[in-house]
């Protein structure tokens, strides 16, 4: 072989080899400990209901509009809530069929396996024992689903907002919960699951012990020892209405003028759902524990013709939600954190009876495919061209009018102006 034939076979093999160790990296399957917290992985809560009840599921195709739709707004990991429900299976089948059609596709599941106690919603839960039979099977579903679609479901949480204690339906003690996070993780050491498939539950930071001593518990300690990451709920906006301290505040905000004012209150919401945050990682590090603790539910309702809106709280609007959205992804961004903010969609089975109630409009876009104000920066430039919804495209609520939607918002009272019976 002379010299110049010499080189240029290096120089083939070279290439070849740098050819292939470039599509072993854009290929490399991201895991759990490679999304959390990354703000290139933004996460979002996703149901996808588009009906004033659940017995009406989402389809493949219907499930595969939303995705089209998430993907464009740089979503790709999504949280789901149940599996007995179709829609959590409908979904991780219709990301793989996405992923096949288009291997470039990326998106990210979030799996819940719902826990009950023992009667759930009932007139007499008995919160000392479970659900034995369903919780057993939610689980085994989400087993069945990780090992199916390994390169999809990357977390699985046993339970939402289980062990808090105002979901006086269903709640169940830190013990129940335990059990199925110890069976998963037991179920990775045998290599029956993915070792890097990561367990965890989602709750309310009180759950996790960042409020009251009661949530304080050798179970609850052996959890967040049991667990891969805390998922932690903070829900400012509820509690405009049942802790409004932070919200209607307070002498500074006389000399603001109303836009001022309304970001002020925001940016205070913002500073409550961080204590809440910072109140669970010093209760988990005061036990000596190091764990990953990431924003597992946040939100800010659109509406509300009751204790959030205009004769309430005066929390619900497109304005203020767009600036708790933008508040809470600066913060969790630049801390590193996941924050699975909730939601992508309105769901109008969340409150069938009211149209108009708070549960139903929490998300960024509206059933009648409105982008909410906190989208329409981006609708502007592009982000939704081309893509349907109910085989329709979408549009901007208020037809794009910034002066009609301000008619709508209303600037949080000053607290000595609040009816006695609402600042309660």
């Amino acid at each position: 072989m002379n010299l110049r034939r010499h080189y240029l076979v290096i120089f083939i093999l070279s290439g070849l080899l740098l050819g292939c160790n470039t599509h072993m990296n854009q290929s490399k399957e991201k895991n759990a400990k490679d999304i959390l917290g990354n703000p290139d992985y933004l996460a979002m809560s996703y149901g996808g209901y588009r009906h004033t009840t659940r017995d009406i599921q989402p389809t493949i195709a219907e499930l595969k509009e939303d995705l089209l739709i998430l993907e464009a707004m740089d979503i790709k990991f999504l949280r789901t809530y149940h599996t007995k429900l179709k829609q959590a299976s409908n979904l991780v089948k219709a990301i793989h069929e996405l992923k096949e059609k288009d291997p470039s596709f990326e998106m990210y599941v979030m799996l819940g396996a719902w826990i009950d106690c023992e009667n759930a919603w009932t007139d007499a839960p008995n919160h000392d024992s479970e659900n034995a039979d369903e919780n057993a099977a939610e689980v085994e579903r989400a087993v069945n689903m990780a090992q199916t679609y390994p390169e999809i479901v990357k977390v699985i949480a046993v339970g939402n907002e289980a062990m808090v204690h105002w979901a006086a339906s269903y709640y169940v003690k830190p013990s129940i919960i335990l059990k199925y996070v110890n069976q998963l993780q037991n179920l990775k050491i045998k290599g029956k699951l993915s070792k890097d498939l990561w367990i965890t539950s989602s709750d309310n930071f009180a759950s996790w012990g960042g409020g009251d001593n009661s949530y304080h518990n050798k179970d609850l300690t052996e959890l967040i020892n049991a667990v891969d990451y805390v998922s932690v709920h903070t829900y400012p906006f509820h509690d405009t209405h049942y802790n409004a301290d932070f919200w209607y505040d307070n002498k500074a905000d006389e000399t603001l003028n109303d836009e001022e004012k309304i970001q002020a209150a925001i940016q205070r919401a913002k500073k409550y759902a961080k204590g809440q945050y910072q109140a669970t990682k010093k209760y988990i590090e005061s036990l000596g524990i190091q764990k990953p603790i990431h924003i597992g539910e946040t939100g800010w309702a659109s509406s509300s013709n009751q204790q959030y809106g205009v004769n309430g709280s005066k929390a619900a609007d497109e304005y203020k939600e767009k600036l708790y959205y933008e508040a809470m992804r600066t913060w969790t961004n630049e801390a590193g954190l996941s924050c699975f903010y909730f939601e992508a969609f309105d769901e109008p089975w969340k409150d069938a009876t009211n149209p108009l109630g708070s549960e139903n409009h929490f998300g960024l876009i509206a059933i009648n495919n409105e982008v909410k104000y906190v989208l329409w920066d981006a609708f502007d430039k592009g982000t939704f061209e081309g893509l349907v919804r109910n085989g329709k495209p979408l549009k901007k609520s208020y037809n794009g009018d910034l002066s009609k939607l301000l008619e709508e918002v209303s600037v949080p009272s000053l607290k000595k102006q609040v009816p006695a019976e609402i600042s309660k």
